[in-house]
Formats: structure tokens, C-alpha cells, sequence
């Protein structure tokens, strides 16, 4: 059996649920089975994915009745079309269900209103008990399975619309993890690579930094299994990359990343970043929000833009501006995986973020004898080199970073396509090399 036959089996349940308390409600006489009579769907170890989801979970009948709610109008919105039954004496739908007609969706939505109903009826004493399913107790509202659609202002909490979180929807449906699609919305990126560890040179001391952060993502966890040294620590592990542009930084958050399985996330600051007042702290709080649970290596890439030094406070955008790097300071160290900051400058990052990395690695421009290994490894095998060209002396003569390199090797195989020719001729490198220079304005 597949994963879609489960799924429907749990929604017919769901189903049968309904009708019972619809049944049970509006009918005169005294009931005589109630929604504890109707057993759930036995759960199969034979490789459901909802399932598996349902008992990695632990989740109760009751966050089991929640998760097929929340997903019915998604899956099957006629499902909940019993609800639409309106009170002939009021000409309107019955409060006591809750729920809404969606805008463009002209099934109905269900709220945390409905679920009490389904789940308690009229009793208030039940209704209390349920409360737990829409606090941090519940597995789905602390691993933000659910997205409680807030109720407008001085509406009560139960107004609240259950919807899917599109992690669950993608996790339930397919049985993969989902990684949310770059919008101003969600201003980061995943960032992937085809490189491996052979193409980054660096100094053996940085590598052995760089392994820390990856025994970290291994047996971080152990620490906090530790009871003693879990309540001394807190989670996660920051680190601060500095050095030049090209020298390695981004390449060595994405091999991070593929070596230990994890998504790398690049948030792009010219979008977290806003003049108006309060709005970069919601925009990084939708980013924080959503990697909470997902373990994302979360890359802030030029971070010195969002987490440089603060300002003495003249005005009160100058405070406002500090308010944002306190409250950045505070999701980054409650954030349980890894963050990386990337910068340019070390100077630049302001003294209490130095304080909290766990780890500092320095990406200096490389030496002469690592320049020479990244022009060698850098020219295609198909291409070949004029004889006049010395890479050794090409190496110690001229001071570029591996991106810088790579920008002329791209030039040099450019040039030598045009002339439809695998050969790399002296006078492309040289002109690659002088445009690298003059975009960092020095002289060869």
C-alpha cells in the first residue's frame, strides 16, 4: 500500500468523525456512541511515510484528528463541506463550529474553534483540556508543523485558521524535506556546489578549524545530552568567516553543508535590510522562524551590513537600529543549528557578536605557492597552455585570490573559444590578470 492510500484512510476517519458529532449535536435524543468509539487507523510499520511522520511523533488521537484537519482542505476540501450548514433562526453558520470561507478557496477553512467542536462538542470541561494542542505541549505547534493564522485583534484565539505549514504539506505528501523558494517573503537562498574539498586551498591550520564546525554538526548533540554541560552551554555553534573576497568562504559554508547532508541557506541582507522602522526585524524573524527544527546552515554572506558596530544613539532611527542588532544577537544564540557570518573585515563586526563565536577562522588572500596550485587546478584538461606561460611566475608575481583566479582562467577559455582554439595564450592571462587589478583598483 502507498502513501496516498494512509493518507486517505486518515481523512476518512476524520470523515466519520464529523458525521458522528454533527449527528450527535443536532440530534434530540441521547447519543448513543461517541467519537472515543471510533477507533483511528491502525498504524503499518511497512514504510508510510505518514505514517512513520505520525509515530516519530508520538502524536495522540487528538493531534492526529489536528494534522488531518489542517490538511483536509488541501487534500480533500469537500470533506469539511458539512460545515457549511448555516442555523436557519440566525441565517448564518453555527459559531459553535468556528471555521471560514476562504476568499478564492470555496471550500470552507477550518479554525481551532472547529477542531474543539469536532474534538469536545459542548463540553467546556474537554474544551480546556484540549487547549494543550495549541501550545508549545503540542509536537505540531513546537516543531511548526501548524501555522496558526492569527485571529484578528480582540478576536479569541480559537478565530485562529489551522493551516499546514507548506514543510508539512511537502513532508506528508512526499516524504522530503522542503526548502521555501527565494522571495521577498523569504529573503535566503539555498546555496549548493559541485566542488569538493581538494578544490579549496588553504593553510592546514584553517582545515582543522573548518573540522571543528563539522565534529560540531556530528556530536553537538551529545553536549546537550549532557545534563550538566546542556545547562551550561547554549545551543547552537556561531562562527565568523573573515578574509577577502574570493578567498573561500561561501565555497567552504556549501561543503559544510554537503558533507554533513544539511541545507545551506544564503540570506540575502539587501532584502532583510529596510529603512523602515521595525520591518528588519520581521523580516528576519520569518527566516528564523522557519529554520527553527529544519537544521538549515543559515550563511550570512557580507554580514557586516546587518551586524556591524552600533551607532551612539542620536535619533530614534539610530535606537531602532540597535534594537534590530540586540534582538539579531538573541535569535542567533537561540537558534540550535549552525550560523555563519561572513565578512570582508573583522574590524567591522560589532564587539558583543565577537564575543559569542564559537569559532573565528581567518581566509587570507593565499600564498604563492597556493596561488600556483590554484591556477593549475583551475585550467581546464582540454585546454592547453602557451609554452610561454609560467605559472610558478605567474603565482609569485601577482596577488590574487581564488576567485580572482577563476575569473581569469573563465577570461583566458573565453577568448580562446572565440578563436575557436583550445589554446591559452600569454596575452589573455596578462589582460585577465590587469582587469582583476583594476577592479580593486591597483596598479600591476
Amino acid at each position: 500500500m502507498n502513501n496516498t492510500y494512509y493518507i486517505e484512510q486518515e481523512l476518512n476517519w476524520l470523515s466519520q468523525l464529523i458525521e458522528l458529532r454533527l449527528s450527535n449535536y443536532f440530534q434530540q435524543t441521547e447519543p448513543t456512541m461517541s467519537i472515543q468509539d471510533v477507533p483511528p487507523p491502525a498504524l503499518q510499520q511497512d514504510g508510510s511515510f505518514y505514517h512513520r511522520f505520525i509515530s516519530n511523533y508520538h502524536l495522540n488521537n487528538a493531534e492526529r484528528i489536528c494534522l488531518a484537519l489542517s490538511l483536509a482542505p488541501v487534500l480533500k476540501p469537500n470533506l469539511l463541506d458539512l460545515f457549511l450548514v448555516k442555523n436557519a433562526a440566525y441565517d448564518q453558520r453555527f459559531s459553535e463550529i468556528g471555521g471560514y470561507k476562504g476568499t478564492h478557496h470555496t471550500g470552507f477553512l477550518p479554525t481551532i474553534e472547529t477542531l474543539l467542536f469536532i474534538l469536545c462538542g459542548e463540553s467546556l470541561a474537554n474544551r480546556m483540556d484540549y487547549y494543550f494542542l495549541f501550545t508549545q505541549n503540542s509536537v505540531l505547534v513546537r516543531e511548526k508543523w501548524l501555522q496558526l493564522e492569527t485571529a484578528p485583534s480582540m478576536e479569541p484565539l480559537q478565530s485562529s485558521i489551522l493551516t499546514p505549514a507548506p514543510e508539512l504539506i511537502e513532508l506528508v505528501i512526499n516524504g522530503h524535506d522542503y526548502t521555501p523558494g527565494f522571495s521577498a517573503q523569504f529573503p535566503a537562498q539555498k546555496i549548493t556546489t559541485k566542488q569538493t574539498w581538494d578544490d579549496l586551498v588553504l593553510d592546514q591550520d584553517v582545515f582543522k578549524q573548518i573540522d571543528e564546525i563539522n565534529t560540531w554538526l556530528q556530536h553537538g548533540h551529545d553536549l546537550y545530552a549532557d545534563a550538566e554541560l546542556g545547562s551550561r552551554m547554549k545551543p547552537g555553534h556561531r562562527c565568523l568567516f573573515y578574509g577577502p573576497s574570493g578567498t573561500g568562504k561561501t565555497l567552504t559554508a556549501t561543503l559544510i553543508g554537503k558533507q554533513t547532508g544539511l541545507d545551506v541557506l544564503r540570506v540575502d541582507l539587501s532584502l532583510v535590510v529596510s529603512k523602515y522602522i521595525g520591518e528588519t526585524e520581521k523580516n528576519l524573524s520569518r527566516i528564523f522562524d522557519r529554520a527553527e527544527n529544519k537544521k538549515w546552515i543559515l550563511f550570512f554572506d557580507e554580514a557586516d551590513a546587518l551586524f556591524g558596530k552600533r551607532t551612539m544613539v542620536k535619533d530614534a532611527h539610530d535606537r531602532f537600529a540597535n534594537q534590530e542588532v540586540s534582538y539579531l544577537l538573541q535569535r542567533i544564540e537561540d537558534y540550535a543549528g549552525l550560523v555563519i557570518l561572513a565578512t570582508n573585515f573583522k574590524s567591522n563586526i560589532d564587539d558583543a557578536f565577537a564575543r559569542r563565536f564559537q569559532t573565528v577562522i581567518h581566509f587570507p588572500v593565499p600564498k604563492a605557492t597556493q596561488r600556483e596550485t590554484l591556477w593549475r587546478q583551475s585550467f581546464s584538461s582540454q585546454m592547453l597552455l602557451d609554452e610561454k606561460i609560467n605559472l610558478g611566475e605567474i603565482a609569485t608575481t601577482y596577488e590574487l585570490t581564488g576567485g580572482a583566479i577563476i575569473n581569469v582562467v573563465r577570461y583566458c577559455s573565453l577568448m580562446a573559444l572565440k578563436r575557436a582554439s583550445k589554446d591559452i595564450l600569454l596575452m589573455d592571462l596578462m589582460e585577465g590578470i590587469k582587469r582583476e587589478y583594476q577592479k580593486e583598483s591597483k596598479a600591476m
